[in-house]
């Protein structure tokens, strides 16, 4: 009995000492826990495709995660190449040449932890293994939260930019399309069929330009401004559709050039300074009336370096002084800038000029120079001619009036203000032929003449001259006549008349 009891006891004791020896053994053999990680539990699964031709025949769960994760395509394959082709040199080249080949090795451009990509022909499938170095013999628990997180950012970023309506993509150092939004593929027109590398849609500046820069698509002719970023040895795009904007410069152009022309064809100087006072415009008949050279006038000058050089040049009026002249240009510049505004100028040589400022839009003030020497002599010879007609009629002994067709009194004589008692530089187009009707019927018996003057205003004012006689109430004899004169013009003359004696009877001796 007592040995039984012995018998037991060494049987527990070697079982607690064999589980405590199995126990320290797994304590020795499991390694420590590093910080944030945990051990795998097996090894972990590989990223392989098996791929017939274009279309997906099979792949691990890593392998479709990852083309889950990839960009938008039109199959398995073309997401895929967007993934791969960024990352491998020469990735579509190699591919294409795997049945000859039959087993194609590629490293990734990211140095000693690129990834390492490995196709093989199995009986004329395609096997493509994609492994990462940096994550081989370790398997890493991840917050499931974190990755969640982490997995719906990337797809509103994915859809972000595939919903962007303009063209984005990465360029890498040596300016290959690495990565590409919806709108650049659809514009390229290769988004039913995604190939890598994708195809330019800019030609890229032979010299550096501004950001952004205004490019033309090379497939389709459309306009965009182009803004760059860089990051890093890459450089991120974004194209702005522009056709709206170029087609307004290029219509504002051929309308800024058509006024030129126009300009160029004036026989008016043109010069437009813009809100600074700057000179922005300028037409050749400027250079002929202001004798200032094309150099000076192409430098832009100020409105004041222009008044300055055209007082210079003794081409406009001479001034009493320097601070007199200063503020009779500034009240140029101000009249001007309010609203319309004219000037004569009386320059030394002779010539006149007649000044015009003009407001323009934003603040622009527009002048104009026009020589109007022969226009303004031309108006002192007629008025030298009117003053001399006007001193020959002055001389004459006959009272001469002119009444234009409307009945306004045009034209009398110092002899006729004399014999009615008018004036005739106060009451030329004031007085009409009723008024003038009124007075002579005042002063004399006028039937006659008032006869004369209804009968040719029913004829039209046409007819012959008529003549007759007017007895003043003062006892003078007139001698009036009404004629036509050209344009339905009447002229009234009056003329005292010499009434002859009655003869006496003869008498008997």
């Amino acid at each position: 009995m007592q040995f039984e009891w012995m018998q037991a006891l060494v049987i527990v004791v070697t079982s607690v000492g064999a589980a405590f020896l199995a126990l320290f053994g797994l304590s020795v053999l499991t390694p420590r826990r590093r910080a944030g990680l945990a051990p795998s539990e097996g090894h972990l699964e590989p990223v392989v495709f098996l791929f017939d031709e274009h279309r997906l025949v099979d792949a691990t769960a890593p392998a479709r995660a990852l083309l889950d994760g990839a960009a938008t395509g039109q199959s398995e394959w073309a997401r895929l190449s967007a993934f791969l082709a960024p990352r491998f040199d020469d990735f579509t080249q190699s591919v294409a040449q795997l049945a000859q080949r039959g087993r194609i090795e590629l490293t990734g451009r990211d140095g000693e932890d690129a990834l390492r990509l490995t196709a093989e022909d199995v009986n004329g499938l395609a096997r493509i293994t994609l492994a990462d170095p940096a994550a081989e013999g370790c398997g890493v628990t991840v917050d499931g939260l974190s990755l969640r997180a982490q997995g719906l950012e990337l797809e509103q970023l994915r859809q972000t930019f595939d919903h962007a309506p303009c063209p984005i993509w990465r360029e890498d150092a040596d300016g290959a399309v690495i990565w590409a939004n919806r709108a650049y593929a659809q514009q390229a027109g290769v988004l039913d069929a995604l190939t890598w590398p994708l195809p330019r849609l800019f030609e890229k500046p032979s010299s550096p330009v501004s950001n952004p820069a205004r490019l033309r698509s090379i497939i389709d002719g459309h306009w965009f401004d182009c803004h760059s970023h860089a990051l890093g040895r890459e450089a991120l795009h974004f194209a702005l559709p522009a056709d709206a904007t170029v087609r307004a410069e290029t219509s504002l152009r051929e309308f800024v050039q058509t006024l030129t022309k126009t300009f160029a064809d004036l026989p008016i100087g043109l010069a437009i300074f813009d809100r600074q006072r700057q000179l922005q415009m300028f037409n050749p008949a400027l250079l002929d009336l202001t004798h200032l050279t094309p150099q000076f006038l192409s430098a832009r000058p100020t409105l004041y370096a222009f008044l300055d050089r055209l007082r210079e040049a003794r081409m406009m009026p001479e001034p009493r002084d320097y601070a007199s002249w200063r503020q009779q240009m500034s009240a140029l510049e101000q009249a001007s800038a309010a609203g319309y505004h004219t000037e004569t100028w009386s320059l030394p040589n002779g010539q006149t000029y007649r000044v015009t400022g003009r407001p323009h839009p934003d603040g622009a003030v527009a002048f104009l120079f026009e020589d109007i020497t022969s226009e303004i002599g031309l108006t002192r010879r007629f008025r030298a001619e009117l003053e001399m007609g006007q001193e020959a009629l002055d001389l004459m002994p006959d009272a001469l009036a002119v009444f234009l067709p409307s009945g306004e009194l045009a034209l009398s004589n110092t002899a006729y203000g004399a014999l009615w008692g008018v004036e005739p530089e106060t009451t030329l187009g004031i007085l009409t032929l009723r008024d003038s009707l009124s007075q002579w019927r005042a002063q004399c018996e006028i039937e006659g003449l008032s006869a004369a003057l209804r009968n040719r205003t029913a004829q039209g004012g046409r007819g012959e001259a008529v003549e007759g006689l007017a007895q003043m109430h003062g006892g003078q004899t007139l001698r009036w006549r009404v004629a036509p004169m050209s344009g339905g013009a009447t002229l009234v003359s009056f003329t005292p008349a010499m009434v002859a004696a009655a003869p006496k009877e003869a008498t008997l001796p």
